[in-house]
C-alpha cells in the first residue's frame, strides 16, 4: 500500500522498475537476557581456559595466553584478543575480586571528625559511577547499571550519547568491556589496604580529528542499484560530491556512517528459495501483474557493467572478476573507511518470497545461507566473464532486511501467512546466528538490519519486543505515510499528528510520532531505531487551495506529474519549482502549493526538526532514501550536520 519511490527507467534490459522501500510502518539493549546478566556482573572468582568447543555469552570469562578475556556478546569459535573489535574484552584490571574491606578494625570511633583520608588514589583507576561526557581513557572502570566496567578503546567512552552508556543498549558493547574489578561505588573515606594498581600505562591516544561521526550516532542512507541509468547517478558521485562542512569542502561519504546498497532479490531455487543473481526486466509494475512479477534483477548493474565514472578514477580492466556497482562499493569504503555498506535484500517489488522461505527452519536456513554465501564470503555465479569465488568478498559488511511486510500490506503478488508474524522473528534470528559464525571465521562483526514499516499496522504485524536482540539496528520508514493512491492531499513524512486530519483509525496514526512511540511500546529499544528522511516528495494535481488557501487536505484529480514516476519528484527538482511554500505548524512537515499541484517533501528546515526530534527522543540517528534524489547533497549535508 506504501511504496516509498518508483525507480527510473531502466536502460536495457531492466526497464521501469518500482523498488521503493514503502514507507509506515529501534539500538538498544540485545536482549532482556542479556542485559540482566552484563547488569549483574560482579567479580568473576575463576577463569576457565578458552576452548574453540564452548559457547560463550555475554559476560563470561576465559583465560587465553596468559591474559583474562570477557565476552561482549553470544560468541564461538572466535580466538580471544585476535581482534579488537571482535566479542572479546580484555580485562586489564586484577582479575581477582578486589577484596572487601579486610575486617582490620576501623579506627576506634573517637568523636573527632572523621578523618577522611587524603585523596588517597580512588580503588580503581578512573574507578567511579558514570558520568555522560566524561573523557574517559582506555583502562579506567566505571560503574553502572550495576555492573562495572572497563574501557577499551579511547575516544568512544566518553561520547555522552547514550548508545554508549555501559551496560545500556548494545552499541557500548564496541567501546565497553565487563570488568572484574568488583564493586566500584563513590570513594569510601575508608583507606583501601593496599595503593591500587595504578593504572595500566595508557598513552592517552587522542582521538584524530578526522571527519567520523559522533561515536553511536549512525547517518546512513540508500544507492538505487537503477540509479546509474536515467539518472545517470554512480557510486563515484558520493565520493567526489562535496558540500561546506564547518567550513571544509567534505565528500558524501564523509558524511555517511552506512549505505544501503538497494536491492537483492531472492528466487525458487533447489526446492526452496536462495538469493541469487540474475539480469531480468521486473514485470511486477504491470497492472494486473504476470506470473513471473517479482522475479527481476539485474546482475548486470551489480557487478558486470563498466562504470562511466570510477571512485579511484580508473577504467575496470577487461578481466576484472569484479566490476559494476559492487567494484565501486568496495573501492569507496577504501577510500573512506568509517564507512560500511549493507546489501538489502527485498524492497516493495522484491519481496515476493519471504514469507514462503521462512515457514520452517530447514527453508530459512538454506536462504540465509545462500545469501550469507553470496554476499559476505562474495561467491558470485560467473556471468559474462565476471564473478566466482570470493569475487564479491569484503564489499558488504552486513545484510539489511526489507521485508515489506509480513503478514499483509505489501504487492499483491506477494506470499502472506498470519504466521509472519512469529517468523520474520526466526528470520532474523537465523541470519544473526549465521553472520555471527562467518565473524568468528573471520574476527569480523556483521551488521543485520531491517527496514521496517512506520504505520502502526505494519508494526502490530511483528515482534519488535523479540527480533530486536538480533538487529544491530533498524530503519523506519517513516515516509509515504500518504500519496497520490490516495483522492485527497496528505503529508507523505509528517513528525507529528495533525488534529485536522480527515484521516481515521490506523492511518490517522501515520506520522512518524506515533511510529516511534508504537514501536518503544512493543519493545523496540530507542538507541536501535534510525528515522527515515526522504529525499524526494510526492505530489497531486487538480488540487483547489481550499478554505485555508493551500491545498490542504483537497481533492485531487490524480497524480502530478514527475520527472521518473507519476506523483513522485526528487528534491533537486522540487527546490526548483515555484509556488507558495509554508511549513505546517503541527506536522512539521513542508507544503508547495502551485495552484493546481500540491506536494509535500522535506527541505533543510524540515530536515533541521525531525533531527532534533532524533536527539530529544534519545534515537541512534537517521537515513534517507534515496542519494540521487538530492545528488548536490544540499539534505544529505543538513542531516550530518545536525546529528
Amino acid at each position: 500500500m506504501k511504496t516509498k519511490q518508483m525507480n527510473s527507467l531502466l536502460i536495457g534490459l531492466m526497464g521501469s522498475m518500482l523498488a521503493a522501500c514503502g514507507g509506515n510502518g529501534g539500538n538498544g539493549a540485545a536482549n532482556d537476557n542479556q542485559t540482566k546478566l552484563l547488569a549483574t556482573s560482579k567479580a568473576v572468582a575463576a577463569c576457565a581456559a578458552w576452548s574453540s568447543a564452548s559457547v560463550y555469552t555475554a559476560g563470561q570469562c576465559v583465560t587465553y595466553n596468559g591474559k583474562t578475556y570477557t565476552a561482549k556478546w553470544w560468541t564461538q569459535n572466535n580466538v580471544p584478543g585476535a581482534d579488537q573489535w571482535g566479542p572479546w574484552a580484555e580485562v586489564t584490571t586484577t582479575p581477582t575480586p578486589t577484596p572487601t574491606p579486610t575486617p582490620t578494625p576501623t579506627p576506634t570511633p573517637t568523636p573527632t571528625p572523621t578523618p577522611t583520608p587524603t585523596p588517597t588514589p580512588t580503588p580503581t583507576p578512573g574507578c567511579s559511577p558514570y558520568k555522560a561526557g566524561t573523557a574517559y581513557k582506555a583502562g579506567d572502570v566505571v560503574s553502572n547499571a550495576g555492573g562495572v566496567y572497563q574501557c577499551t578503546v579511547a575516544g568512544w567512552c566518553s561520547s555522552g550519547n547514550s548508545a554508549y552508556e555501559p551496560g545500556v543498549g548494545w552499541a557500548w558493547q564496541q567501546a565497553w568491556g565487563v570488568s572484574n574489578a568488583g564493586s566500584c561505588t563513590t570513594p569510601t573515606p575508608t583507606p583501601t589496604p593496599t595503593p591500587t594498581p595504578t593504572p595500566t600505562p595508557t598513552p592517552t591516544p587522542t582521538p584524530t580529528p578526522t571527519p567520523t561521526p559522533t561515536p553511536g550516532t549512525q547517518i546512513g542512507s540508500y544507492f538505487a542499484q537503477w540509479g546509474v541509468y536515467g539518472r545517470g547517478y554512480e557510486v563515484a558521485d558520493i565520493h567526489t560530491t562535496k558540500t561546506l562542512v564547518n567550513g571544509v569542502q567534505t565528500s558524501l561519504a564523509d558524511q555517511l556512517t552506512f549505505i544501503n546498497y538497494a536491492f537483492a532479490n531472492t528466487y525458487a531455487k533447489n526446492g526452496g528459495y536462495e538469493c541469487d543473481m540474475v539480469t531480468k526486466l521486473e514485470t511486477g509494475n504491470n497492472n494486473p501483474p504476470p506470473a513471473d512479477a517479482g522475479t527481476g534483477g539485474d546482475s548486470f548493474a551489480d557487478y558486470q557493467r563498466q562504470p562511466s565514472r570510477t571512485v579511484d578514477g580508473k577504467t575496470i580492466p577487461w578481466d576484472a572478476k569484479l566490476t559494476g556497482n559492487f567494484a565501486q562499493l568496495k573501492l569507496l569504503k577504501a577510500a573512506h573507511p568509517n564507512l560500511k555498506v549493507l546489501i538489502s535484500i527485498g524492497g516493495w517489488t522484491w519481496s515476493k518470497n519471504f514469507s514462503a522461505a521462512s515457514k520452517t527452519d530447514a527453508l530459512r536456513k538454506q536462504l540465509v545461507s545462500s545469501c550469507v554465501k553470496q554476499f559476505i564470503a562474495g561467491d558470485l555465479p560467473v556471468q559474462d566473464g565476471r564473478g566466482g569465488p570470493g569475487a564479491a568478498a569484503g564489499v558488504f559488511d552486513g545484510i539489511d532486511i526489507d521485508w515489506e511486510y509480513p503478514v499483509a500490506g505489501g504487492q499483491p503478488y506477494n506470499s502472506y501467512d498470519p504466521a509472519d508474524k512469529q517468523n520474520f522473528t526466526l528470520l532474523m534470528a537465523e541470519f544473526r546466528a549465521q553472520l555471527d559464525a562467518m565473524g568468528a571465521k573471520n574476527g569480523k562483526h556483521y551488521l543485520l538490519t531491517a527496514a521496517i514499516g512506520a504505520g502502526v499496522d505494519k508494526i502490530a504485524n511483528t515482534e519488535p519486543g523479540k527480533y530486536a536482540q538480533y538487529m544491530d539496528w533498524v530503519n523506519v520508514m517513516t515516509y509515504d505515510f500518504h500519496g497520490a493512491w490516495e483522492a485527497t492531499t496528505n503529508f507523505h513524512s509528517p513528525l507529528f499528528h495533525d488534529p485536522a486530519d480527515p484521516a481515521t483509525g490506523n492511518i490517522a496514526k501515520y506520522n512518524t510520532d506515533d511510529g516511534i512511540k508504537a514501536l518503544i511500546a512493543a519493545g523496540m529499544p530507542r538507541n536501535k531505531m534510525n528515522v527515515g528522511l526522504p529525499l524526494y516528495g510526492r505530489g497531486w494535481t487538480g488540487v483547489a487551495a481550499g478554505p485555508s488557501n493551500n491545498g490542504l487536505y483537497q481533492k485531487a484529480t490524480g497524480a502530478a506529474k514527475g520527472t521518473y514516476d507519476p506523483g513522485i519528484e526528487d528534491y533537486k527538482v522540487l527546490k526548483g519549482k515555484t509556488g507558495t511554500r509554508s511549513i505546517h505548524p503541527v506536522t512539521k512537515e513542508l507544503m508547495l502549493f502551485t495552484g493546481t499541484e500540491w506536494w509535500s517533501y522535506d527541505d533543510p528546515t524540515v530536515i533541521k526538526t525531525k533531527m532534533q526530534y532524533v536527539k530529544d527522543q534519545k534515537l541512534l540517528g537517521a537515513f534517507s532514501w534515496e542519494l540521487d534524489g538530492d545528488a548536490q547533497g544540499e539534505l544529505v549535508t543538513t542531516i550530518w550536520q545536525n546529528r
